[in-house]
């Protein structure tokens, strides 16, 4: 199943085609949260911190590949609407080649520099064994993630949201299955977790690879598609790679947050890991929005339907709005009983430096929601070099702010949180303004 998103009522398509992956993304979150939920209660506050520490350096590594993805899948909505499919099919080889050199170089590296990359991030001593035993296994199934991100990314640009959902979701399942059943009866402790994760990876990678290969005519290659394409590589790549800078770049800045958090100690770290995991539930459905409307903005610049973009625009920018406003209201006013689903009640300290957090963030959803709006509204319009400056005006506030602040006796911790949402700001600012000159672009 396809869907054209170049008919039919602007903000109804999008949110038809976000939905699935929003549900998708959110039983990622669960495969995810799983590892933090019942190594939270059954191995404890150190193993915790082990694996929220190891989340971010994973999110760092395959965000690299997930850029690369993300994308060429531009290049494949492009070309889906404009109905070109000669080129659609010669784009899908030369991305596959391309993306699988890249995933190969990052999982070799991955594995070898594992000491340096856990020093850098500077791993507590009394973590450091549990991190590295978790990270060791989970690094073995990056080779997965991108194979499943390569193939939903096909999908999603032909417009079918709805089959990756379904292999993610039986992942998932999967995931939280083994997990129980590896931590608590099998006892296997923090190694447990990242074999139930690296199998469930490696699930829906091979079935959602078998299932684009066997069932999606458009996705069926003949010889005379099987062939490198250095034109097409470089078009790809126009795409791609600035995606990916942006994405590495975004998560990189995290990866340098979760350092500095770190040199705070276990319970800060508990409690950053516990609340991060609340934030990506919190917004994730506004990033999905955003990476399904980089979907409608390429299909309707390859169809000429600039009026139909402009539309879409608007109506996204007030969904976003709404959806922000609602979700900030429920995290800063439920933040203690949200981080009791990660962290036991008698971990008081924790729970007080998670709630300082959450209520600082998620005050502020607002301005996440926008940035995601424009990264994909950039991005779809092919100027992800757009993309890549608001990645680094925030995250380099972020960054700076956060050294500079948390160096201050007085403020602490506290100015690692405040930085975070003064980088969103300053980045929406310019998105703003910039968002202008589209506008402007579109009508001529």
């Amino acid at each position: 199943m396809t869907r054209d998103l170049t008919t039919g009522p602007e903000t109804k398509s999008i949110i038809a085609f976000a939905i699935p992956l929003i549900i998708g993304n959110l039983f990622q979150q669960l495969y995810n949260v799983a590892d933090t939920i019942i190594v939270g209660h059954f191995i404890g506050p150190h193993a915790l911190a082990a694996v929220g520490s190891s989340f971010t350096l994973m999110v760092f590594l395959t965000s690299i590949i997930l850029g690369l993805c993300m994308g060429s899948g531009v290049a494949y909505s492009t070309f889906f609407g404009a109905k070109d499919e000669d080129n659609l099919k010669k784009s899908i080889f030369t991305s596959l080649w391309f993306i699988g050199l890249v995933t190969v170089v990052i999982n070799v590296s991955a594995l070898l520099l594992l000491d340096p990359i856990l020093r850098f991030i500077r791993i507590p001593p009394e973590i450091f064994s549990d991190t590295k035993i978790y990270l060791r296994i989970v690094f073995y199934g990056i080779v997965f993630t991108a194979i499943y991100n390569y193939f939903a990314t096909l999908l999603r640009s032909l417009g079918n949201s709805v089959i990756p959902l379904v292999f993610l979701v039986a992942a998932t399942i999967v995931n939280i299955v083994l997990d129980l059943a590896f931590i608590i009866p099998l006892q296997m402790g923090i190694a447990g977790a990242g074999w139930a994760t690296l199998i469930a990876q490696a699930f829906s990678a091979l079935g959602l690879a078998v299932y684009c290969i066997v069932k999606v005519p458009q996705l069926r290659l003949e010889s005379a598609h099987r062939k490198f394409d250095r034109a097409l590589l470089k078009t790809i790549a126009s795409y791609s790679v600035l995606t990916s800078v942006q994405q590495s770049l975004m998560n990189f800045g995290i990866l340098l947050v979760q350092g500095l958090v770190n040199s705070f100690g276990v319970n800060v770290m508990a409690a950053f890991a516990a609340g991060v995991k609340i934030d990506s539930f919190a917004y994730l459905p506004a990033q999905d929005f955003g990476n399904a409307f980089a979907t409608f903005i390429a299909q309707n610049k390859g169809a000429g339907k600039n009026g139909r973009i402009e539309r879409g625009i608007r109506s996204s920018l007030k969904l976003i709005t709404l959806f922000c406003v609602v979700i900030s209201f429920i995290v800063v006013i439920f933040a203690r009983p949200l981080l009791t689903i990660f962290i036991p009640a008698q971990e008081t300290e924790i729970l007080r430096i998670g709630v300082q957090y959450l209520r600082i963030e998620g005050a502020f959803y607002c301005l996440i929601g926008y940035l995601f709006l424009f990264y994909g509204l950039y991005r779809g319009f092919g100027s992800a070099q757009t993309s890549v400056i608001l990645t680094i005006i925030s995250l380099g506030t972020r960054v700076v702010l956060a050294h500079l602040l948390a160096a201050i006796p007085a403020v602490g911790v506290w100015g690692i949180w405040i930085s975070i949402p003064i980088g969103w700001f300053l980045a929406d600012l310019v998105a703003f303004r910039k968002l202008r000159d589209l506008r402007l672009q579109i009508r001529l």
